[in-house]
């Protein structure tokens, strides 16, 4: 029985990243961008799964010859970008980025961090699949959100842009299989 699970499993991972292939060739993120004079090209991407179900597919673009083992890093601009493939209510997200910046942050930061969180969170409208965002961190960690191209945020508040894309890239976020296919070296 266990032999027959494991040759199952073993002829279905070739089938899952042919999988994973074609949903990111669907959200067909930018090899590179410019970000002040700067270009940032395309690290990793990654497919977010939940029970299953395809969510999102997330990118991360930095500077060339940046490690990626911390790609926040002060005076190094970032570049995250989100394709959804599900539609998604606005709450939810809100409520997944506080999920996540509760247990990477102490309440004495987030209280600090609360007023900023929650302009930008009052930009957010109810995802549609094919829906994108972007989030951009300039070499002076001034944040730019993007939905679906347009500009909806932006603030100078450096602390807020770390916190906001450490959703992602850092430890405890909203999903450490994710964030670790983003930051990985090849």
């Amino acid at each position: 029985m266990l032999t027959r699970i494991l040759v199952l499993i073993c002829c279905l991972l070739p089938l899952s990243a042919a999988a994973n292939e074609k949903r990111l060739a669907e959200a067909d993120f930018p090899q590179s961008i410019e970000v002040g004079d700067q270009e940032l090209v395309l690290r990793n991407a990654s497919v977010l799964e939940y029970l299953f179900v395809d969510v999102y597919s997330a990118a991360l673009l930095t500077p060339p010859e940046q490690p990626l083992d911390n790609p926040i890093t002060d005076g190094e601009p970032l570049h995250l970008e989100l394709y959804y493939y599900r539609d998604i209510d606005r709450e939810d997200v809100i409520k997944a980025a506080w999920v996540a910046l509760e247990r990477q942050y102490d309440e004495q930061t987030l209280s600090e961090l609360r007023p900023e969180i929650d302009k930008l969170h009052a930009t957010f409208t109810d995802i549609s699949a094919g829906d994108r965002y972007a989030l951009t961190l300039d070499a002076g960690h001034s944040l730019s959100l993007k939905y679906n191209g347009k500009e909806s945020f932006s603030s100078d508040d450096k602390e807020l842009a770390q916190a906001y894309v450490g959703i992602w890239l850092r430890e405890n976020g909203l999903s450490d299989k994710l964030r670790k296919r983003l930051i990985a070296t090849r």
